[in-house]
């Protein structure tokens, strides 16, 4: 019984380090793929003995389960490239909200492609949760709604987290989160290497402080975030996964009071309770639907 739980620990874990990858990208002075490149760079390299000894106890990956993390680890570098760069053409409200728009696309890829069934209080708890999300960490959003390439940019951003996670759900399926997210690193890190070659941006040159930024990002967003998030995607399905990343700006807004110097205001705390409610019914209604499938 209390194995069904650790899915929804390892999902809180994760959204709280995700929460902080803002802060990183605009406290570390460089352009933001080179900050995603450390830090996907930099995880892997650490991960690189622990996946050694997973290979050695564990039995071989499947070869054609490679697939899977070779696009999620594309997706990854694609999100990464995009939404790390929409940080220095508009609003960390701009782009932490565009960005978390990917449960609507998760929703309607699962709707439509994987055929996936989803009963009507989910979209109840869909909709009150970008509307929170929305009143959270879109108040400049609303008031300069006209959409900037840093806009778009964050925009484009989420499609590329929603392929992500739906193919993360099928891949963790067969291979492990540890050995998954290595295998994700190693072909997200290649994918930004090329990224970063084609835009003309330095590897080097940074001051000290945002070189131990790049550690810090890589060890907590990177590391202790998409672990956690990997394995609640081999337990619980990206529809319901996605809408509770909902959470992320949410905590964002709250980090940010000491971290920032930035207090919401009391409509960013409605829409915080707001979310969390949509965030709830989605899991409710999740719970519910496994209830009624024997030995889920």
């Amino acid at each position: 019984m209390q194995n069904k739980f650790f899915p929804y620990i390892a999902l809180a874990i994760g959204i709280s380090a995700l929460s902080l990858s803002a802060m990183f990208v605009r406290w570390a002075e460089a352009p933001g793929p080179i900050t995603g490149f450390y830090r996907l760079l930099i995880s892997t390299i650490i991960l690189t003995p622990v996946f050694i000894r997973q290979q050695k106890q564990l039995a071989p990956v499947d070869k054609k389960y490679l697939i899977f993390p070779l696009f999620a680890g594309i997706f990854t570098a694609f999100d990464f490239g995009f939404w790390n760069s929409s940080l220095k053409f508009t609003t960390a409200a701009n782009a932490t909200l565009l960005g978390n728009t990917s449960p609507l696309w998760v929703a309607l890829f699962a709707l439509f492609i994987f055929r996936e069934r989803l009963r009507g209080i989910f979209w109840v708890g869909l909709i009150l949760a970008l509307t929170g999300a929305a009143l959270v960490m879109g108040s400049d959003f609303l008031r300069h709604p006209t959409l900037g390439i840093g806009d778009l940019m964050a925009s484009t951003a989420a499609i590329f987290y929603a392929a992500y996670q739906l193919t993360t759900q099928r891949g963790r399926k067969h291979i492990d989160p540890l050995r998954y997210m290595w295998l994700i690193g190693v072909s997200a890190t290649i994918g930004m290497f090329i990224m970063n070659l084609l835009l003309g941006n330095s590897f080097t040159g940074y001051s000290t402080q945002t070189w131990v930024i790049f550690f810090v990002t890589a060890i907590v967003s990177q590391m202790i975030g998409y672990l956690a998030i990997s394995y609640a995607l081999g337990h619980l399905p990206a529809s319901v996964v996605s809408p509770t990343l909902i959470g992320q700006p949410i905590l964002t807004a709250v980090l940010a009071i000491p971290m920032l110097g930035e207090i919401p205001n009391p409509l960013q705390w409605i829409g915080g309770a707001i979310a969390l409610a949509g965030i709830y019914i989605v899991n409710q209604s999740h719970l519910h639907t496994q209830e009624k499938i024997p030995n889920a």
